[in-house]
């Protein structure tokens, strides 16, 4: 009895061992809704799959707000092992030196399988430095789609299988759907993403100097989104603006919730929306393209990319980090790539997750589905690689600013435009300063 009683406790102590030994990973992200609940079942079988490790995955706000706390807490010592950055923060992120580790030296140190190579290039050149070493492991990467109402499209007298593939074709839509009665024929979420960055590199016209701020000296970039083409493309939804044919929602993604809730019946947003519509939408929908003016020589070309990455933060243990290593190359797994993809909408990151999607026959079930790696997987040009500019953050917000004057009918296209570019660059010099130091 006494031996049994021995061997018991001998159990529960190595049990209890075993538990203190386990290796915490704090994952900061910027998640919500679906995508939460996404990162957490990734966190769940990531932690089931193996006993050493244990992500703990924590909401720590908007993109902005949890770029802004991680700074703060590395600052005090208390940064997460892992922090979550949307796309525009990567210039800032390449500049704070000393902050992070790049992802391409955690896995190497780890031994861990890790191969560049078999990433979209597109995804994988954004997060890569000049030196051709990846900074950040893709995660959430996404790109500018189209999305519409088919119910709403055949009340309207509208084809509901041919989505508008034309800006002139968007327009007619738009005029017909409030024509027949619809409140909201078309709003836009992530303004400065969608209509800014991904409406440059659609058309293969220049958004900033110094390839986008993609070239070896990008931190000398500045801004040229007042071109003849964007001033005519903010002229034109300014008129819609004024008929009630295109109505603002707010920033960032405050009008997707018009569209699953069929308020609005078109709208042009991320990728990664496709869970929360596939989810909510109580009507018939469609997925497409983005619209592009047909007398624009070379256009449609690619869009831009978008989502967000995951930095390895500086000044943490080989432990934590061999971790670290150990969940990016659970996530890398074709297997759960595609099955990520597959639920979110987001790019399925690497193509032999895109491979293994087609194959399982889901962009047949699921149409419009496998637009987004479509746009992206295209020979890209100096205009079209992406946008990576310092305190980019900031130049969102004041894109927000003047485009929202342009709706209120404070400001013309090129007064709003104009202003953009001024205020802009002002940042980007600043930023070129701080760079140099």
């Amino acid at each position: 009895m006494q031996f049994k009683h021995l061997a018991l406790a001998t159990a529960l102590l190595a049990t209890g061992l075993a538990a203190q030994a386990q290796t915490e990973i704090q994952w900061w992200h910027s998640m919500t809704s679906v995508n939460n609940d996404w990162v957490n079942d990734l966190a769940k079988e990531f932690n089931e799959s193996q006993t050493e490790y244990k992500v703990v995955p924590t909401f720590k706000g908007s993109y902005p707000e949890s770029m802004t706390a991680a700074i703060a807490a590395f600052r005090s010592g208390n940064a997460p092992d892992i922090l979550q950055v949307f796309e525009v923060g990567t210039a800032t992120m390449m500049a704070s030196k000393g902050a992070t580790v790049p992802v391409g030296k955690v896995m190497k140190d780890a031994g861990a399988d890790f191969n560049p190579a078999g990433y979209i290039p597109a995804v994988a050149g954004y997060y890569t430095a000049p030196n051709g070493q990846m900074l950040s492991m893709p995660f959430n990467s996404s790109t500018t789609v189209f999305y519409y109402n088919k119910d709403a499209f055949k009340k309207a007298g509208l084809n509901p299988d041919k989505a508008p593939a034309t800006w002139p074709e968007v327009f007619e839509a738009a005029k017909k759907l409030k024509e027949s009665g619809h409140s909201c024929p078309m709003t836009l979420a992530w303004m400065g993403w969608t209509q800014l960055e991904s409406f440059s590199t659609w058309h293969n016209v220049e958004f900033a100097t110094h390839k986008n701020g993609l070239a070896a000296d990008g931190y000398k970039a500045r801004l040229k989104v007042n071109s003849p083409l964007h001033v005519r493309h903010f002229e034109n939804l300014a008129k819609l603006a004024k008929e009630g044919e295109f109505v603002y929602k707010g920033r960032n993604s405050d009008a997707q919730a018009s569209f699953t809730s069929g308020e609005c019946a078109m709208i042009q947003t991320s990728s990664g929306f496709y869970g929360s519509v596939a989810k909510n939408a109580k009507f018939a929908y469609g997925i497409a393209p983005m619209p592009y003016y047909p007398d624009v020589k070379g256009a449609p070309q690619n869009t831009v990319i978008g989502g967000a990455s995951l930095w390895v933060m500086a000044g943490k243990t080989p432990e934590k980090y061999k971790g670290v290593a150990k969940f990016f190359e659970f996530i890398s797994q074709t297997k759960v790539q595609a099955a990520s993809h597959q639920r979110t909408g987001y790019l399925p990151i690497t193509m032999a997750a895109y491979d293994l999607t087609n194959k399982s026959g889901f962009y047949e079930k699921h149409p419009g589905t496998d637009v987004a790696v479509n746009q992206m997987v295209r020979k890209v040009t100096d205009n079209s690689r992406g946008i990576r500019l310092g305190n980019y953050v900031q130049i969102r917000t004041i894109e927000d600013e003047e485009t929202e004057q342009i709706w209120s009918g404070k400001k013309t296209a090129k007064e709003a435009l104009d202003a953009i570019v001024s205020r802009g660059n002002e940042l980007l010099a600043r930023f070129e300063k701080s760079y140099k130091k």
